[in-house]
């Protein structure tokens, strides 16, 4: 593997980690957004990442092609959980039955997608300074 594909791989990662992070610090950010413009409360966005070329791992497998290598984000959706609904029936966005529907949003699991992905962010940076630091050296051996 050429040092500069190692290094498309790795930028890949970050890029894609770094589109997460922004789609979970949206989530975080409305967690009490009751009404959108769509007219409901805020629904919980997740990203959905595959691989950078497309083949996937069964045809690389069969040696069909060389693979590129990396992610990328290929869309991000509105997750299907239900609302929270809590009960405060002095609330101006209760209904007649005094609940509140809240956005599917919960605040501990969106900071443990955010430890996660950052994680993810750290071990891609590594690979990136690692790969940099191989062809560094390569370069000063063939001096």
């Amino acid at each position: 593997m050429d040092l500069f594909r190692a290094l498309d791989i790795s930028a890949s990662g970050l890029s894609a980690h770094k589109n997460k992070m922004e789609v979970i610090a949206e989530n975080l950010a409305n967690t009490d957004t009751l009404v959108t413009r769509a007219g409901g409360p805020y629904q919980r966005k997740g990203v959905v990442m595959e691989a950078a070329d497309g083949h996937g791992f069964p045809a690389t497998l069969r040696g069909e092609s060389v693979p590129e290598g990396g992610v990328q984000v290929s869309r991000v959706v509105e997750l299907p959980d239900p609302p929270r609904r809590v009960f405060e029936p002095g609330h101006p966005h209760a209904g007649t039955d005094g609940f509140v529907t809240y956005p599917n949003v919960v605040s501990l699991t969106e900071m443990v997608d955010m430890l996660a992905t950052t994680r993810a962010y750290e071990a891609n940076a590594s690979a990136f300074q690692a790969t940099k630091s191989m062809g560094t050296k390569l370069l000063e051996l063939l001096r």
